[in-house]
């Protein structure tokens, strides 16, 4: 391959795309399953983990949320970074931290390093997952570029499925499937980058940075017991929230701004990324409640709870490619509402699970609901990239991936403090079955109720051993009053996002490229 052929020069915006554009397509889908796998296998294989490194709830939520707040934290950086220096060398470099963080993060012996090795992978991600959007916006040409990132969301949905399968082996995975996504980069990716990228803005890159650090702080940790009202929760979250205000006006007033805020003035733009964010926060707010029903309630191991989330991989597998097709047809708005419409019936649907549920239930749910996620996440994230300048498109993948981080680190923190407590209220008493040092753990979720019911029976106790294993049937009935409350809680913010879609987001275009008349 020529020099040529590896540099798109900025002629390449009248160019019909990139000759081996659906190579680097095929490229950019392995690397985003890099990161994504890396992520399901951990939430599935959570229950584990607390068992095998002796976890607490906290240590455990931390495993989860320090990837999100480093991830958070870097993603507008490492987009500003890809434009000026070349995203190809800003994606070698996600890929080679994200897979040195994670061959060290399988051999972790303690939670801390546990914790450690996740924020390094956190620091590859933000490289990795919005480089691999903005590469595929700069080869594919406006035609085809709605149908290329289709894919590139329905990649998601496989990564879904194929991280909990491999929840044996939770960091090794990610590592072969990284060194082959660094081969074909190598291979395959051209580098591109903004011609003229001006002065860099310093302080709005650092802005960006502890803005968002603080706003997935005080998030992450108002949603791990600490209190919404304290202020380890409030100096952070809303030091976060000045600090992106702050940032949002110097942007306004920069001769050189990393970020052209006026941006979201665009409703295509604005509203599109609200819906993007809500729709994560249903996702992993509805997979963390999800995967202590079916290993807590139900009683299934790793692998079959990771299998039993299929049909919603494979719903956003599908729907995602053809729901590019469909908005391109019927328009955005129309298919974007279609799919919240779906994914709250599907979340208003786990008010029918209960101890005794088939699987086959949670399943039809769950292929619904993955059906809806698919049919929002293409046309929005295609809504986002095509108001975004070509040469800007670091910058506007690293907005599109930052609403989805916040809303799923909003989606775990809220609803997973949503279903603590009331997990907590509903167990009540009952937790008094058990030895008094063990109560307070206890009572946090379904998997610590029953590890203090399996340690108190070890203990060799008779009298104890009996009061605990009574307790197991009321701990599960808490457990599934818990989750339809949260579930409650998850269908409003799916409602409220088909109404921003439906209100906001633009309908179908003419031939001309005009949005068509819309009510709304």
């Amino acid at each position: 391959m020529t020099a040529t052929e590896r540099s798109l020069p900025e002629a390449a915006e009248e160019r019909p795309g990139y000759a081996r554009r659906w190579w680097v397509l095929a490229t950019m889908t392995i690397c985003l399953l890099v990161v994504i796998m890396g992520n399901t296998t951990l939430n599935v294989a959570i229950p584990t983990l607390q068992r095998e490194l002796d976890a607490s709830q906290g240590q455990l939520q931390w495993a989860i949320d320090a990837y999100i707040l480093v991830f958070a934290g870097l993603l507008f950086s490492w987009g500003v970074i890809g434009d000026r220096i070349g995203r190809r060398k800003v994606l070698l470099i996600g890929l080679s931290v994200y897979t040195a963080g994670s061959l060290l993060g399988a051999f972790s012996s303690s939670p801390g390093e546990l914790i450690a090795w996740r924020a390094v992978m956190g620091i590859g991600g933000a490289a990795v997952q919005p480089t691999t959007l903005a590469v595929i916006t700069n080869v594919f040409p406006p035609g085809e570029r709605g149908r290329a990132i289709g894919v590139w969301a329905g990649t998601a949905g496989i990564a879904v499925a194929g991280g909990p399968l491999a929840s044996g082996a939770v960091f090794l995975i990610a590592v072969p499937v990284a060194l082959l996504g660094i081969v074909a980069t190598l291979l395959v990716v051209p580098e591109s980058r903004d011609p003229s990228p001006g002065r860099l803005d310093v302080p709005g890159v650092l802005l960006s940075i502890l803005a968002l650090v603080g706003l997935v702080y005080g998030i992450i940790h108002g949603g791990s017991g600490a209190g919404w009202g304290s202020p380890d929760v409030l100096v952070p979250l809303l030091g976060g929230l000045v600090l992106l205000a702050l940032f949002v006006w110097l942007q306004r007033r920069s001769t050189h701004p990393a970020l052209d805020v006026t941006l979201f003035r665009n409703p295509a733009f604005s509203a599109a990324a609200a819906a993007l964010g809500l729709n994560f926060f249903a996702l992993m707010g509805a997979t963390f409640y999800l995967v202590y029903y079916l290993q807590g309630v139900l009683g299934y191991g790793p692998l079959v709870s990771g299998a039993a989330l299929i049909p919603m991989a494979l719903g956003m597998a599908v729907m995602a490619p053809g729901s590019s097709r469909l908005a391109e047809r019927f328009g955005a708005k129309a298919v974007v509402g279609t799919g919240f419409g779906l994914l709250t019936a599907a979340v208003c649907g786990f008010q029918l699970l209960d101890e005794t549920s088939p699987l086959g239930l949670l399943l039809v749910i769950l292929s619904v609901q993955g059906l809806g996620m698919g049919a929002v996440m293409a046309p929005t994230t295609e809504s986002i990239m095509s108001v975004v300048p070509r040469h800007k498109a670091g910058a506007g993948a690293a907005v599109n991936n930052s609403v989805r981080q916040v809303g799923g680190a909003l989606g775990v923190a809220i609803l997973g403090s949503l279903l603590a407590n009331a997990y907590a209220a509903r167990l009540g008493e009952a937790v008094d079955a058990l030895p008094a040092d063990l109560r307070e753990e206890a009572s946090t979720s379904i998997v610590a109720t029953l590890g203090a019911v399996q340690q108190t029976l070890a203990g060799g106790d008779p009298e104890a051993a009996a009061a605990a294993g009574a307790l197991v049937d009321p701990a599960r009935e808490a457990f599934v009053a818990a989750m339809h409350l949260t579930a409650v809680g998850t269908a409003l913010a799916t409602a409220l996002a088909a109404v921003v879609v439906l209100v906001w987001l633009p309908g179908r275009r003419t031939g001309s490229g005009a949005e068509a008349p819309t009510r709304g």
